[in-house]
């Protein structure tokens, strides 16, 4: 029998060229085999305080239950955690909004990934995207909820058209918006080698997907290969803040790529 997978993590964030703060927050949890990505918005400083609380919530929620439960926990209790941890972190952000007038109409977007020993569930709201990059293939697994990608389901516009609109930060779900909230989901299964990405939208805002692929396909390590994401979506104009959060599967005994061994 296999052993199980093992993962290796990478996070960075940055603040990018046109933004004084830096409104997302971004989490590695190693034990617990959990990362988080958090797109903040709203006046002053809001969009900042809803991705910290919800990035903090996250965390206490389901950091020791993940551990306890172990990578070959069932998927529905993992799904479970994840949800409820989202309305704890929904509730506690809306009634910070509803309470303090300088934080009214914050929220934030998520993206979060629970890693297993030979599978991943994400869960998303918003426009933070995850990426997996199998081979030299790259696929995008999550959905934007946004009124763009709406119009793009119905046929009206192209991804083509969508991708070059001045309409791409309507949201049409977020966290701390309003008193309930809408997660998406999902369960994917986890070769060795297997690449994933997940990001805010100051990465895909400025690189297409295509580009996307050609710059994950570098054997480069996480760490470099996260920095290379950043300068990149900075060379192209770095108009919003980027967090990048990079984990690769690992066969137990092989050696990462970019690793000498």
């Amino acid at each position: 029998m296999p052993l199980p997978l093992t993962y290796e993590f990478c996070a960075r964030t940055d603040t990018g060229r046109v933004r004084s703060n830096n409104e997302d927050s971004v989490a590695v949890s190693r034990d617990a085999r959990m990362v988080i990505v958090a797109d903040g918005m709203g006046g002053y400083n809001a969009g900042e305080v809803a991705s910290v609380m919800a990035v903090q919530i996250l965390n206490r929620e389901l950091r020791n239950r993940l551990v306890a439960a172990g990578g070959a926990a069932d998927g529905e209790l993992v799904r479970e955690m994840l949800a409820t941890g989202v309305e704890r972190a929904n509730a506690a952000i809306y009634q910070a909004a509803k309470a303090h007038a300088h934080y009214a109409g914050m929220g934030t977007t998520l993206v979060a990934g629970l890693f297993g020993d030979e599978r991943v569930i994400i869960g998303h709201i918003g426009d933070s995207r995850a990426y997996l990059l199998r081979g030299r293939r790259l696929s995008r697994l999550t959905r934007d909820h946004t009124w763009l990608q709406e119009q793009v389901d119905k046929g009206v516009m192209t991804p083509q058209q969508a991708q070059r609109s001045g309409m791409r930060s309507l949201l049409t779900r977020a966290i701390g918006v309003d008193p309930r909230v809408r997660l998406e989901i999902n369960e994917f299964p986890v070769q060795d080698a297997d690449l994933f990405l997940f990001c805010s939208d100051g990465l895909t805002d400025s690189i297409d997907d295509a580009e996307l692929a050609i710059l994950l396909r570098d054997p480069l390590p996480l760490p470099r290969l996260a920095e290379r994401l950043i300068q990149q979506g900075n060379a192209l104009g770095g108009r919003d803040n980027i967090s990048v959060l990079l984990v690769r599967a690992i066969e137990p005994g092989a050696a990462a790529p970019g690793d000498p061994g």
